[in-house]
């Protein structure tokens, strides 16, 4: 089993900034790829932004510019530093993880957390 634990949503002004981060425990053996992800009220999932283990980063392009996307391998987590937020951010973000577990052999797992909320007011 994985978990992941998303902290730092909350209420922002427009033009503001907020910091989430995400951190992952249980039985694993890799992490191979972490992303945020959020979901406004009567939308889909979309992705937000993703980061490899090469370090490798995605965003989409509503947020490019703005966000950025890191990871502290050290300790499973993933922070998503968000600036110039506007009232389109407004959504639940969930944190998402992609890697192999430790049971004998190591088995693929992808990993949600339950997500945080976002507000931005204009």
């Amino acid at each position: 089993q994985v978990q992941l634990v998303e902290s730092g949503g909350g209420l922002v002004q427009a033009g503001g900034s907020l910091r989430l981060s995400c951190a992952a425990s249980g039985s694993i053996f890799s992490i191979n790829a972490m992303g945020w992800y959020r979901q406004a009220p009567g939308k889909q999932r979309e992705l937000v932004a993703t980061i490899t283990l090469g370090i490798n980063t995605q965003y989409a392009d509503s947020v490019k510019g703005r966000f950025t996307i890191s990871r502290d391998s050290a300790k499973n987590t993933v922070y998503l530093q968000m600036n110039s937020l506007k009232p389109e951010d407004t959504a639940v973000y969930y944190c998402n993880a992609a890697g192999l577990t430790r049971y004998p052999p190591p088995i693929p797992y992808d990993a949600w957390g339950q997500g945080t909320q976002v507000t931005v007011s204009s």
